[in-house]
């Protein structure tokens, strides 16, 4: 038997919207974030869900409380995104005016590199990592909903493939990514599907 991880990515924020780094802040979701989420209900209506979880997060709350409305929604702060340290709040154009050394070397290599005062990459990856294998071991044959945010799915992503390369698989804001766990095995089996928002 299969277990099912239906892994969303949160609608837009207006700090998403500016190219800024969100993290750890606690932002919720914008006009157009919500319009979204509205669009991934429809997708996801028809899928037989046993149980979902979000981030402690506004934005996945939110996102999750739209699509499912009514359902019982588990809160688990270890699916938070990564905090980004000096760069929470900034745009990506500012980062690169105020700390170019340490982003570019942060962007070369993650794992290696950690940003003043944020979470390491390393223990960002491990804390995901154990989440997510917690909630399938929990809920063997099941399918499973699991909002969030970009890192933690990109990190699983990655762990799934086996690569370093943390920066090709961010998903997109309101996206899907589904990935199965079968006879100790885990295959994604759709990543970064955002058909729905056309």
């Amino acid at each position: 038997m299969v277990t099912r991880l239906i892994l969303v990515r949160h609608g837009e924020t207006l700090w998403n919207a500016q190219k800024r780094y969100c993290g750890s802040t606690d932002i919720g979701l914008s006009a157009k974030g919500k319009r979204q989420a509205r669009r991934l209900k429809e997708k996801l209506n028809g899928m037989s869900i046993h149980k979902i979880y979000t981030s402690g997060k506004k934005r996945a709350i939110q996102t999750a409380k739209i699509i499912f409305q009514g359902a019982k929604i588990n809160n688990m702060p270890d699916l938070n995104e990564m905090h980004f340290g000096i760069f929470e709040g900034l745009t990506y154009r500012e980062i690169m005016k105020k700390y170019p050394k340490i982003y570019n070397a942060w962007l070369e290599k993650p794992l290696c590199v950690t940003i003043p005062k944020s979470e390491s990459l390393s223990s960002f990856r491990k804390r995901v990592t154990r989440a997510l294998k917690r909630i399938i071991s929990v809920n063997k044959n099941k399918t499973i909903a699991v909002v969030c945010h970009g890192g933690p799915i990109s990190v699983f992503v990655t762990v799934i493939l086996k690569t370093n390369d943390f920066w090709k698989n961010i998903p997109r804001s309101a996206s899907v990514s589904i990935v199965e766990h079968n006879k100790g095995c885990l295959k994604i089996k759709a990543l970064n599907d955002i058909t729905h928002l056309n």
